[in-house]
């Protein structure tokens, strides 16, 4: 009977039995085996994905992040399932914020995405080639910018902090703080509406980086073959909000 399933029933079932969002509760009542074995995304489910689901399955991962259910991850039995090799769905570039943990707040497992992280959530050349190599050669669908609340780096950049290698990457924000200009209130660390709309800002700048940085990523983006996304995490609430 499976082989008989249409394309879009395999998409079904491959968005059914994947733990990357609609994850089945560690509630007891399924085998061990079983409830390992859904959540490995492998290179065949991957390709019945399109960057939209990759979007939809990644937000409910969040939401089940957000709302406190727990997954029973077993990341021994994964760490051996992707040795001989790995299909991510998506790469995220987010910040080194401790609190800002990519596969945690999407709860994911070893091998779903690529986690690239630097202060800000900025973008350079080797960053480009990494989300290149991520998309065009390991053939992930989908690139996310994600910064966060209450952001260090970005009130650092506001206060013009100035040390060592930190005042060139602080300064490649400034663009972000420029570019807010409607937001009420002073323009210093004290508003936290105003650091968390350069933190959007900084982020939406960042996706209009690669663009530009990347024809590689440009013309997938076009083709419909990855999407690049913005999201920003609230450390209070736990939630992720996407746009474009």
């Amino acid at each position: 009977m499976i082989h008989n399933i249409t394309s879009m029933g395999r998409v079904a079932i491959s968005l059914a039995v994947l733990l990357i969002g609609s994850a089945i509760l560690h509630t007891g009542c399924w085998e061990s085996e079983r409830k390992r074995e859904r959540h490995v995304l492998t290179e065949e489910l991957r390709a019945e994905l399109t960057p939209q689901d990759m979007i939809r399955l990644l937000g409910e991962g969040n939401q089940a992040f957000a709302t406190g259910e727990w997954i029973d991850w077993d990341f021994r039995h994964e760490q051996v399932k992707t040795a001989a090799g790995q299909y991510p769905g998506a790469i995220i570039l987010s910040c080194i914020d401790s609190r800002a943990p990519a596969e945690i707040i999407f709860n994911l497992g070893i091998g779903d995405i690529f986690n690239a992280r630097v202060a800000g959530n900025i973008m350079d050349e080797d960053m480009a080639g990494s989300m290149e190599y991520a998309c065009k050669v390991a053939g992930s669908k989908l690139i996310i910018i994600m910064g966060h609340t209450n952001c260090g780096a970005v009130k650092g950049a506001i206060d013009q902090v100035k040390l060592g290698n930190l005042t060139q990457l602080l300064a490649k924000i400034k663009p972000a703080i420029d570019a807010v200009q409607d937001v009420e209130g002073e323009r210093t660390t004290k508003n936290s509406a105003f650091v968390n709309a350069v933190a959007k800002k900084n982020v939406m700048l960042t996706m209009k980086n690669i663009r530009q940085t990347s024809p590689v990523l440009k013309k997938m983006e076009d083709n419909n073959e990855i999407d690049i996304v913005g999201a920003m995490y609230d450390v209070v609430s736990g939630k992720v909000e996407f746009f474009k």
